[in-house]
């Protein structure tokens, strides 16, 4: 009753559940004490058998009560400070013990059946016992040690030598599960993860580092390709900054010049969005730069040719650009070649701020070669809504929408960008009005991810039909029913 009224009664305050234990077992040692009853005392009362049946039953509960009193005592004071866990399997181990400990008691105080013989003619029994779960065994035990050494806690990402990843869900005394990338859980038998070499992918902090190796051919000198690969660190939204990621060249050949980047990420469930993005951005700045990416076998005469003529250069280089850029993607030929015409192509010096925030641009910036850096100062500080690269643009909002910028754009290296006038953009859409429906769709998706990245967005409606109707008020275009619009109704 005690043990019940512990329980349901008071089942957070283990102080109340010892108090009452001990109670109830002082109160049931002085009842039998009272009445001549020895519970340590394995001489039976005489009397009808009902009786004897009666005081066997008192004597049981009263081993009981003293083992339940012991283990309230082992819960209440036996605690490590933030080892909750621990402190949880020595508690159980103590109470087991305890309880044991009583069950042996009562067998030889009550029953009058000699322990030791009874342990000794056992041996056998728990031989073959032992053998059959000789497996089951390896695990409890397996479990214990890795309770104790603590090498993961739940939640951790841990990985094995076998290749075995995932998120540490469960653990318990039989396995160990884990939720791997695929969403599928993972049981492995603690036996086997106490033998295997495991890394833990969230120790000491939740930051994992990453090592990508890079070929590229070596139409530059090494200093240059390894400027190259740090701008494209430094153009990087995913990883770290801080510490600060490294270029090592490991190699270099008459075809190939090979580099490791390494670089640390927040957590290792975004490696496979920073190293996407990695291999997107050393695409770019590469072409950028005129350098291009090794093969496994390159022909030794492999060179790359350029224009000899400045004008030229800039001209087929903004072509490419103007090709790959998805806000350009639905121009036809004849108006690409419209927004060539009136190209203009300036240079910054690091450091340098482009736009203001707040102003509003008279030209779209198109980033031909370097890193810029869109800051924008929010609630008395500045935060960094995002790092642009070769292909991206800036800018858009004055041109297309006559709004202001949302943050002022700064160059992170040496800058060369390509300026598009807003009058460029009017002769194509005059000519193509359904163009602001394309448009606006495009910067639509460009809102919504800037404020997916940082968490903040601005006071500019993301909605693709808010945005083309605002191209078309400022370029002063017909009012046009768009398909998506119209299947919308």
């Amino acid at each position: 009753m005690s043990m019940l009224a512990a329980r349901f009664a008071l089942p957070k305050r283990q102080a109340f559940k010892l108090a009452v234990h001990s109670a109830f077992f002082v109160i049931l040692t002085a009842l039998l004490l009272s009445h001549g009853i020895e519970p340590y005392s394995t001489s039976a009362p005489s009397g009808s058998l009902w009786r004897q049946l009666f005081f066997a039953l008192a004597k049981m509960i009263w081993w009981f009560s003293g083992a339940t009193m012991l283990v309230s005592s082992i819960r209440l004071f036996v605690i490590f400070e933030r080892r909750p866990r621990e402190a949880k399997l020595i508690q159980d181990m103590l109470a087991g013990i305890i309880y044991v400990g009583a069950i042996l008691s009562v067998i030889s105080y009550i029953f009058g059946v000699p322990v030791g013989t009874l342990i000794a003619t056992s041996g056998a029994f728990a031989i073959i016992l032992g053998l059959a779960l000789q497996s089951s065994l390896s695990d409890v035990f397996s479990g214990i040690a890795l309770n104790l050494g603590r090498p993961y806690s739940v939640g951790d990402w841990i990985m094995l030598e076998n290749g075995t990843q995932g998120r540490v869900v469960e653990t318990n005394w039989r396995a160990t599960h884990l939720l791997n990338a695929a969403n599928d859980l993972v049981v492995i038998p603690n036996n086997l993860l106490a033998k295997s070499q495991l890394v833990n992918l969230n120790n000491p902090d939740e930051s994992h580092g990453i090592t990508m190796p890079i070929r590229l051919i070596p139409t530059r000198s090494p200093g240059a390709i390894e400027q190259l690969l740090e701008t494209v660190l430094l153009a990087s939204n995913r990883i770290m900054h801080s510490p600060a990621p490294m270029v090592t060249i490991t190699g270099l050949d008459g075809d190939v010049i090979e580099a490791d980047l390494s670089f640390r990420i927040k957590d290792v469930s975004q490696s496979s969005t920073a190293k996407n993005e990695i291999y997107d951005l050393i695409y770019r700045h590469a072409h950028a730069a005129g350098i291009s990416l090794a093969l496994r076998c390159n022909p030794p005469s492999e060179t790359l040719v350029r224009p000899e003529n400045p004008i030229d250069a800039v001209k087929e280089s903004s072509a490419i650009l103007l090709k790959a850029m998805q806000l350009f993607c639905t121009l036809t030929e004849a108006e690409r070649e419209t927004l060539m015409l009136s190209i203009q192509q300036n240079t910054y010096p690091r450091g340098s701020e482009i736009l203001a925030q707040g102003e509003r641009s008279s030209a779209l910036m198109i980033v031909a070669k370097g890193v810029v850096a869109i800051r924008r100062r929010y609630d008395g500080t500045e935060i960094e809504l995002n790092r642009l690269s070769p292909g991206d643009f800036f800018g858009e909002r004055g041109v297309l929408m006559g709004a202001e910028e949302p943050g002022r754009a700064v160059s992170l290296t040496q800058l060369v960008v390509y300026r598009v006038s807003s009058d460029c953009f009017s002769e194509i859409m005059q000519k193509r009005p359904a163009l602001a429906d394309e448009i606006g769709q495009i910067l639509a998706e460009r809102l919504e991810k800037e404020k997916r990245l940082v968490g903040v967005g601005d006071e500019t409606s993301s909605h693709p039909n808010s945005l083309a109707d605002r191209i078309r008020y400022l370029f002063h275009l017909p009012h046009t029913v768009s398909p998506q619009r119209s299947s919308g109704r």
